[in-house]
């Protein structure tokens, strides 16, 4: 009997020991690999590689090869070093004020910028509503197109004694010759992404029975945007263009104005320099309205 009960207690023991849950099994954790900082930055540094470094090597070589060619007795040129020498005060302190004609080439940008702002958007208005007219009517287009062909053919600058003329005055002379020169390409991209309007969206209009405004708006501008965008890029250029050259007729405290100062004051490196400054701010235009372009198309393109 004594045998029975240690054989039970030995199975009452064994049956507990079975009925225990396991031991869970210890898990090893792995910490995440951490990026490093180079890995962290090579997109940053892959972008800078391609598009910051080689235009940065191209302008060393160029100024190298500028610098060997005119640094020589009877150069008819400055050296970039005779420029840094002679115009340092234009290229670091672009905005010192000391009243008159005395101010930096930062202030005289941004009056010539301010004419450029409301000729160019009044071209912008008046070229995109022109050519979606254009685009739309067919008999606007027979009637206008030839007419605005041949305008858009004179050059900017011999609009200027009209304008003086009719306005008597260089402000809203040089505002004029921005505007008829950066309408053409306007009206001609608006009315062309107009005319390529699929006709599925025009059928989707008339079935909705959109009003002539709804259309516009919702149909036209949309559809048009990438060829309009395009002829807005070509018309800041245009601007950018024919303001400096109005500015020179018509004085003022424009860069353009500045720049035929200083060619009769002999002073070359100013001259320069405000080149410099031209072609930089040419270049934000450009590519800002480039940029707004992407934004509204969402990167659709004209082609």
């Amino acid at each position: 009997m004594g045998l029975a009960l240690l054989k039970s207690e030995a199975s009452a023991q064994a049956a507990a020991a079975s009925a225990k849950p396991a031991a869970a099994a210890a898990v090893v954790a792995f910490a995440a690999p951490r990026r490093s900082v180079s890995n962290r930055f090579r997109p940053v540094l892959r972008w800078v590689g391609f598009n910051v470094v080689p235009p940065l090597v191209t302008l060393a070589v160029m100024l190298l090869v500028w610098q060997i060619l005119c640094d020589r007795p009877g150069a008819t040129l400055p050296a970039p070093s005779v420029i840094w020498k002679e115009a340092r005060d234009l290229i670091v302190s672009p905005f010192f004020d000391l009243g008159s004609q005395d101010i930096g080439l930062g202030w005289r940008v941004l009056v010539s910028l301010q004419r450029v702002a409301i000729g160019f958007g009044l071209a912008a208005v008046a070229g995109i509503l022109m050519g979606s007219l254009i685009g739309q009517s067919e008999w606007a287009m027979r009637g206008l197109d030839p007419i605005f062909q041949v305008l858009r053919t004179v050059p900017p600058l011999a609009w200027l004694p009209i304008a003086l003329a009719a306005f008597r005055d260089s402000q809203p002379s040089a505002i004029f010759v921005i505007f008829i020169t950066a309408i053409w390409p306007i009206i001609i991209n608006t009315a062309v992404g107009i005319r390529n309007i699929p006709q599925d969206y025009r059928n989707v209009a008339a079935v909705l029975r959109l009003n002539s405004f709804e259309f516009f708006w919702t149909i036209m501008l949309p559809s048009a945007a990438p060829y309009i965008f395009t002829g807005l890029r070509i018309g800041v250029g245009l601007s950018w263009l024919a303001i400096v050259a109005a500015e020179m007729l018509t004085g003022g405290v424009g860069i353009g104005f500045f720049i035929w100062d200083a060619w009769n004051s002999s002073r070359l490196p100013d001259i320069i320099v405000a080149l410099a400054y031209i072609g930089l701010v040419g270049f934000a235009l450009d590519r800002l309205v480039g940029a707004l372009g992407s934004l509204v198309t969402r990167g659709a393109s004209a082609s």
